[in-house]
């Protein structure tokens, strides 16, 4: 008689795990249900040897449920969205579905090309600035040496500096008149 109990509690602890533990969709909760009823009106309580041998019998079914459960919830079927957007759904990923994807695939292509051009875009423009400050700073210092060359020369090229140059250098045969200039007049008939 105990031995009975035990087992009645057994398989009722059973049924209400597999019950919690596994999600049943509605399409599939008419056929748990009776499953479970079944269960419920075929258990024998006068011999143990009849609880022995539809045990297994329970079990594949309870398998096949499980597996027809699992079928079903892994099959992409999905609900189609409602007209309402909450903020729960957007941040929740609700509107990321697998139908909206496929609706949008060629908007989410074009966008994701213009974000491409776009950063190529920038990338060839920086690298343009970078190049016309190095070019502007190469004329900056052109432009500084050709004037420091244009102020030396203009500075060695004063009459001062040339006299001094000619006092240093003793070959030269020139020198620094003593008499002003005076003009020549050339008769125009002859």
């Amino acid at each position: 008689m105990k031995e009975k109990e035990i087992k009645e509690d057994q398989e009722a602890k059973a049924d209400s795990k597999t019950a919690a533990e596994t999600p049943v969709p509605q399409e599939l909760g008419k056929k748990a249900k009776e499953a479970k009823e079944t269960k419920a009106s075929q258990k024998p309580q006068d011999s143990q040897d009849s609880d022995d041998s539809k045990e297994p019998a329970e079990e594949k079914e309870h398998e096949e449920s499980l597996k027809e459960a699992i079928a079903k919830q892994a099959i992409e079927d999905e609900a189609p969205l409602s007209s309402s957007f909450t903020l729960r759904k957007i941040l929740g990923g609700d509107i990321l579905t697998a139908q909206v994807i496929r609706r949008q695939i060629w908007l989410i292509v074009l966008v994701v090309f213009f974000i491409i051009i776009y950063i190529s875009n920038r990338y060839s423009i920086q690298q343009d600035m970078i190049e016309i400050d190095q070019l502007q700073e190469e004329l900056q210092n052109a432009k500084y040496k050709a004037l420091s060359s244009s102020s030396q020369i203009t500075e060695r090229s004063r009459e001062s500096n040339v006299l001094k140059m000619l006092q240093n250098n003793k070959d030269s045969v020139l020198h620094i008149a003593t008499q002003p200039p005076y003009i020549i007049n050339v008769p125009e008939n002859e």
